[in-house]
């Protein structure tokens, strides 16, 4: 099952979603869900810390 962020407005068509698997992390566009990849824990986990490091803010 996939999950939504709680920052994600209130239509929730315009962000990532994620979802556990049995290999790690499965992720995906809303506007795309029939595009995903699969990450492993650990790598889910680094991209999340670099996030609110804000590594991935535009400027």
């Amino acid at each position: 099952m996939f999950r939504r962020s709680s920052y994600s407005g209130q239509e929730g068509n315009n962000c990532v979603e994620v979802a556990r698997t049995r290999a790690g992390v499965a992720v995906r566009d809303s506007k795309a869900p029939e595009c995903r990849f699969g990450v492993t824990p650990a790598g889910f986990g680094r991209f999340v810390a670099a996030a609110r490091r804000g590594r991935f803010d535009l400027p």
